[in-house]
This record gives C-alpha cells, sequence and structure tokens, in this order.
C-alpha cells in the first residue's frame, strides 16, 4: 500500500474520503452541489457518525464514490484516527478503487493524528493471499494508494519516522504467524526472520541444538526431541541506544506447531497450533520495527523455536527434564510446552544479557481464551512499575493488556514430589499458574512481565487495523513500551 500526504486534494480519479465526528462533518461544504443529496443519503441511513459506521454514495462529477466514514462524537483523537483509517480501506479494498483521500481537512488533527490515519490504513490493508491461486477478480484487493489531506509535511514525516517500520514489523509477524507448519518451523523461520531484517542493522546469533545441550537446556530440548524438525534458538540484538546501557529483554515462545505431544490434543481445530509461536512472531516483528526505525534503544529478542510432536523418541508424561538454571521440571503433560521453551531462554538471557527488564510473549494457555476471551492479553509481573509501564503501552497501542495475580498460593500449586516443581498445576487457575512456573526462573533484581497472549494473536473477526487471521498482537505493545520508557 503506498502511502502520500497531501495539503489539498489532488487531482484525478479517487474514491473521497470524509470523517464525521459525531454530527460534525467539515468536508461536506466542499462538495458544492452535492452537498444536499449526500446530505439526503445520510438521513436516509440513519446515520449519526458513530464511530465505524459507513455511509457510501455517488457524486454527479463522473460518479466518483463517497463514503462518510463516522469516528464518534467523543473519541479520543489517536482512536478516530485509527477508525477512520482503517474503516475507509476495509471498505475500498476490493472494491475496484485503485486510489483514495481521506480528507481530514477542518477537524484539527494534530501530525501525530493524520500519521495514524496512514497507519491504520497500511495495517489494515494488509493481506497474505499467497497460496490462493483461484481467487475471483472480484475478491482481488485493488486498492494501492491511499493520500491523507491533512498534517501536511510535518505528518509524513511523522509516519516516516515512527510508523512506517512499525507496519514492517506487524506485517512481518503476521506473515510469519499466518504460514502453515510445513513452511515455517525452527529453521525456515530463522532464515525467514533473517531475510526480512536484512540491512535494517539488527545482529543475530542462532543456537543449534548441539549449543542448546552443550548449555543444559534439558527443558526447551526436551519439547523438541519429538520432532525430526530441529530447534533453534534465534537472537536478535539492536544497539540504538547509548553504549554500555543495559539492553530489555524480550523473549518469545516459538512452538511452531504444537500436537500436544504425547499428551495429544483433540483433532478439531489443531490446525491452528500453527499459530502457537505467536511471541516469537511478536518478538521477531517488534526487533524489525525498532531497528526500522533506529529507536534510541538497546534491545535483544530471543526466539526459542521447537516444534512439539508426539513420535517414538517423544517426551513421555512423569519424565524429569534439567533446566539451563539448574532446577529440575516433573513433565506432567506435554502440552504445557510453551513454559518449557521459555524457562529456558530466560535463563540464558539473564546470564549473558543480565538485564535489568525482562518481558515474555507466550500463546502460553487455553485457560487465558477463558477469562479473557478474545479481546484482551493477561499481564503478571514481579514489579508494579513496569506492570504499570506496559499497560499504559497498551492503552496507546491498541493492544490490550489486563493485570492477573501472582501469589505464593498459586505457587505452591506447581510444587512436585520428585522433582522441584511440576509443569502444570491443578485445572484452576491454569494462566496463572503458568505465571507462577515462570517467574522460578526469574533472577533476583529483574523486572520481569509475562504475557499470555493466547486469545489475541489470532482473529476470528476483522477490526480496523486487521482482518480475520493473524493480528500481529504485541509489536505495537513492545515498540510503544520502549518509546515510553526507554527513549522518552
Amino acid at each position: 500500500m503506498q502511502i502520500r500526504f497531501a495539503d489539498a486534494r489532488p487531482t484525478g480519479d479517487f474514491a473521497l474520503v470524509l470523517p464525521s465526528a459525531g454530527s460534525v462533518r467539515p468536508g461536506l461544504d466542499s462538495l458544492g452541489t452535492a452537498k444536499a443529496a449526500v446530505e439526503a443519503a445520510i438521513k436516509r441511513n440513519r446515520f449519526d457518525g458513530d464511530s465505524g459506521s459507513v455511509v457510501e454514495a455517488f457524486l454527479d462529477e463522473g460518479g466518483r464514490r463517497l463514503l462518510v466514514i463516522g469516528t464518534g462524537s467523543d473519541a479520543k483523537p489517536a482512536d478516530a484516527a485509527e477508525k477512520l483509517g482503517g474503516t475507509a480501506v476495509a471498505r475500498l479494498l476490493i472494491s475496484g478503487e485503485t486510489d483514495a483521500v481521506i480528507d481530514l481537512s477542518g477537524l484539527g488533527y494534530d501530525a501525530d493524528a493524520a500519521a495514524k490515519v496512514a497507519l491504520a490504513a497500511a495495517l489494515r490493508s494488509w493481506r497474505y493471499d499467497h497460496y490462493r491461486t483461484r481467487l475471483k477478480d472480484k475478491q482481488k484487493p485493488t486498492l494501492i494508494s491511499v493520500t491523507i489531506v491533512g498534517g501536511g509535511a510535518e505528518a509524513e514525516q511523522r509516519y516516516a519516522s515512527r510508523y512506517a517500520g512499525l507496519v514492517d514489523g506487524v506485517s512481518l509477524t503476521r506473515e510469519l504467524v499466518t504460514e502453515p507448519a510445513n513452511i515455517i518451523y525452527p529453521d525456515t523461520f530463522v532464515d525467514r526472520v533473517l531475510e526480512s531484517v536484512k540491512g535494517v542493522g539488527l545482529e543475530f546469533e542462532v543456537l543449534d541444538r548441539a549449543a542448546m545441550a552443550k548449555l543444559g537446556m534439558g527443558a526447551l530440548l526436551g519439547v523438541a526431541q519429538g520432532s525430526v524438525r530441529e530447534p533453534k534458538m534465534l537472537i536478535l540484538k539492536w544497539n540504538g541506544g547509548k553504549p554500555g546501557d543495559t539492553p530489555v529483554v524480550f523473549v518469545g515462545k516459538g512452538v511452531t506447531f504444537d500436537t500436544g505431544g504425547i499428551s495429544i490434543k483433540p483433532a478439531q481445530n489443531m490446525e491452528a497450533m500453527k499459530w502457537d509461536m505467536g511471541g516469537a512472531g511478536a518478538v521477531a516483528g517488534a526487533m524489525k520495527a525498532l531497528a526500522s526505525r533506529k529507536a534510541k534503544a538497546n534491545v535483544v529478542g530471543i526466539c526459542g523455536l521447537v516444534e512439539n510432536m508426539p513420535d517414538g523418541n517423544a517426551q513421555r508424561p512423569g519424565d524429569v527434564v534439567t533446566t539451563m538454571s539448574g532446577q529440575t521440571v516433573e513433565v506432567i503433560n506435554t502440552d504445557a510446552e510453551g513454559r518449557l521453551v521459555l524457562c529456558d531462554a530466560m535463563t540464558w538471557a539473564q546470564k549473558n544479557i543480565r538485564p535489568k527488564v525482562m518481558i515474555d510473549l507466550a500463546t502460553l494457555t487455553g485457560a487465558m481464551v477463558i477469562t479473557f476471551g478474545h479481546e484482551y492479553a493477561g499481564v503478571f509481573s514481579n514489579d508494579e512499575k513496569l506492570a504499570g509501564d506496559l499497560i499504559k503501552a497498551a492503552g496507546t497501542s491498541g493492544d490490550k493488556l489486563w493485570r492477573q495475580p501472582l501469589a505464593e498460593a498459586y505457587d505452591r500449586l506447581i510444587d512436585s514430589q520428585i522433582a522441584d516443581m511440576k509443569n502444570v498445576g491443578p485445572r484452576e487457575a491454569g494462566s496463572i499458574t503458568a505465571a507462577q512456573f515462570l517467574k522460578r526462573y526469574v533472577d533476583d533484581g529483574v523486572a520481569w512481565a509475562h504475557l499470555d497472549i493466547a486469545g489475541v494473536a489470532w482473529s476470528d473477526k476483522a477490526s480496523a487495523t486487521y482482518d480475520k487471521g493473524a493480528t500481529g498482537y504485541g509489536v505495537r505493545l513492545l515498540d510503544q513500551y520502549i518509546a515510553d520508557t526507554v527513549e522518552a
């Protein structure tokens, strides 16, 4: 999608988009003699400018398509901007129109709000039609450019410096999450990411099975031992901050396909487990976004990559594994594998990076979906400031978070009779006991947060910034967190 900015409407053929902030519609005055007909259409549609509502009309001048899109009367400018840009593209993407102009004149949008219209438009235009060989012409995207009128050069600069790289990062995450597991597995995840980030300035390191075995990563390797796919750990480093400043560390669960192992999942909907690497996908996308926009921060992203399969060599329920930290785990359920991957990746990060702040992301528990549905991710943290900063960043970015508890009573539920801990507790409080498991691998003095994104990495309904499918959740959140706390 080509994004352009202009001070006035261009000439030529394009679909025109005018916002309606409740009943405030300054753009209608520019329609001349067509204004009365459009106002009549608005009235007949009982349109009152509610957020995301649309009235469509065709003007006399050559049949130009006009969309009047509601942004709400009391919405925050940033929220209204994203709803406007995303709704416009969703409506026009396969409409036959090739160009759209969104005219913000008279709304008083500042440069950032105007740039966010463009951000939402670019995000909403993302599709992955690589395997769809028989799309009918009417199903194919036609829209190739969106021009934002209003905000001028300042908005254009804001978009280029702050949001264009973010679009690239979200797009990478969505691509990784969307690809099937026969295409994206640990080796090819690494290859795809390294190809995508080529030229943006990221340093990288890749650990293979032998290297991880030498380091004692018995938990991660235990998950991988039933698959013919070799496990990997991908480390991405961005050094955009002051030399010597301790990096913030992101850790992502990258189970490229999760059958559940010997504790096999039901067949129904198991195909969805191709996106059980959504946490690693978000970390990779966030690192690309930060590097692309040259964030003034030092950040390290770690992706623990495995495939969880049931074969004759697969890990069994009841096995005991020794983690890189030296702690032992009784594996009660091989389908509680993500925490086994994360704990070794977190230990590696603390031994090698020695971070003050560490954030992990994982599609970890079905219990989180039961708790929040598909609206919020859960955040668990041992640090009040970190939790508050993440929730603030969630409010700005649109990647929603809700705080969840940690407590000694929950921690006792994962005590084992023969090892240091079990990898699962009882059915109750499943998301919390999973977080308590991870907390046992956090060193003293490290501010840590765990984001359980099981319900938000994939969506069966569209929103203003994504269609059905991979959402790219986490990229905007992590990027905003760095902007608020490290770059501020």
